[in-house]
């Protein structure tokens, strides 16, 4: 798992031609086929639950004392994680294969019926973090979606990542398909991920997840395609309107159910005409849980806010920290998260409908909600089973990335005869 005398370049080359060849032998795996290798790796997880959190609790023991707890959080596996990675397998198997579905049929005067058709995107390279369920995730989508998927975790999480990976192999095989469709790069050495980045011979697309460096690193160093995931820094905006307590409830949640992750909100925004009613309530929800940095206003509110520098309102904190602003109304809200958001997921707390109508049109981000905490900004809870990542970009997919966005697709034209003029 971590074979330092490994030559980058030629290990990626071979991880690469089998994912080639596997993916070709998933293009005529049958649904049940998926479905059963998916049902047979939840099995070995639960199986292998006293290996995995050995091996996991190696992978903690090595950054304990080098890491914050936010990381070390998202690094940690428990009894109820595991199980949670074993049912979002099952679950995906429940989900409708995406595979071969027809997505639009036009007939042509010269008498051609074309349809399109959902096909596998091919061989997919995940570079991501300290979260090793994200490798039963990704592998478990890559499978459904009918794509080889080469993995490359954080070293951190190399040991709980090679056990996972082992049970994701045991139940492509107990399904009779292609063990190569999940593989991981069996090196920490990072000319490894360089490699990966530019092995457009054998990967079609390479999706990073993770901090706000990795996937910068992947944007400008990779000559694959990529599909990106940046930070989030989430807002969530008490409008005028807004139902204070409900607001005070569902930001509490936003912010500290699990402060590691991209979907907690990092800003807190409040409308002046509630500020002074809404602000102590703040602070007495969140109590000693998070430390809140605010700006002149909310610092004159109530002292217990420290206040924020400039920096604090571009911060992704992933630690129970958050910024407090206060704006002048919806259309100063809508400007102040528009500039500072990472067009992640962010939300506002109202009851008057022309508002949240005018927010949710008006800010750009991949996912937008209306009085509900922005940790639902995750596959799972959207229905996916499970997801790869939120994508922020605009091009193929965006929001919770899960088996449909893992297809592309194509043509095909049906004829009598006919010939072209």
């Amino acid at each position: 798992m971590n074979d330092q005398t490994l030559d980058p370049q030629i290990h990626i080359a071979t991880l690469g031609r089998n994912a080639r060849k596997a993916a070709k032998g998933l293009l005529s795996a049958s649904t049940e086929a998926k479905n059963t290798a998916l049902r047979e790796a939840a099995k070995a997880l639960r199986n292998s639950m006293d290996e995995l959190l050995a091996a996991n609790a190696e992978d903690v023991k090595s950054v304990e004392g080098k890491k914050p707890d936010s990381f070390i959080d998202r690094l940690k596996l428990t009894e109820d994680r595991v199980e949670g990675m074993a049912g979002a397998l099952e679950e995906i198997a429940e989900l409708p294969d995406p595979v071969g579905r027809t997505l639009a049929t036009f007939e042509r005067p010269n008498g051609l019926s074309i349809e399109r058709v959902a096909v596998p995107i091919g061989v997919i390279g995940m570079i991501y973090e300290s979260r090793p369920n994200v490798g039963a995730d990704a592998s478990a989508l890559c499978l459904k979606s009918g794509n080889a998927v080469i993995l490359r975790g954080g070293s951190e999480s190399r040991h709980s990542t090679r056990v996972i990976v082992d049970c994701m192999r045991e139940g492509l095989k107990a399904a009779g398909l292609p063990e190569d469709a999940v593989q991981t790069v069996g090196t920490t050495n990072r000319d490894a991920v360089a490699a990966l980045l530019k092995a457009d011979e054998f990967v079609d697309l390479v999706i990073p997840r993770g901090g706000r460096g990795l996937v910068e690193l992947v944007r400008d160093q990779a000559s694959v395609p990529t599909l990106l995931h940046l930070d989030g820094n989430c807002h969530s905006y008490v409008h005028e309107a807004a139902d204070l307590d409900k607001a005070a409830e569902v930001i509490r949640n936003a912010k500290l159910r699990r402060t590691g992750v991209c979907g907690a909100t990092e800003s807190i925004v409040v409308d002046r005409a509630v500020a002074k009613d809404f602000v102590p309530r703040l602070t007495a929800i969140m109590g000693n849980d998070c430390e809140l940095r605010g700006d002149e206003e909310a610092v004159a509110i109530d002292s217990n806010i420290k206040p924020a520098t400039e920096a604090d309102w571009n911060t992704e904190y992933l630690d129970p920290i958050a910024s407090v602003k206060v704006v002048g109304g919806l259309d100063e809200a809508i400007e102040w998260v528009d500039e500072h958001s990472s067009h992640h997921t962010d939300a506002i707390m109202t009851e008057d409908d022309d508002a949240a109508r005018r927010f949710m049109t008006a800010i750009d981000s991949a996912i937008v909600m209306r009085n509900a905490s922005t940790q639902f900004a995750d596959g799972g809870e959207f229905g996916m089973g499970a997801e790869i990542g939120i994508a922020t970009g605009k091009m193929h997919a965006r929001g919770p990335v899960g088996l449909e966005q893992l297809c592309s697709f194509k043509y095909l034209v049906h004829g009598t005869g006919q010939t072209r003029p």
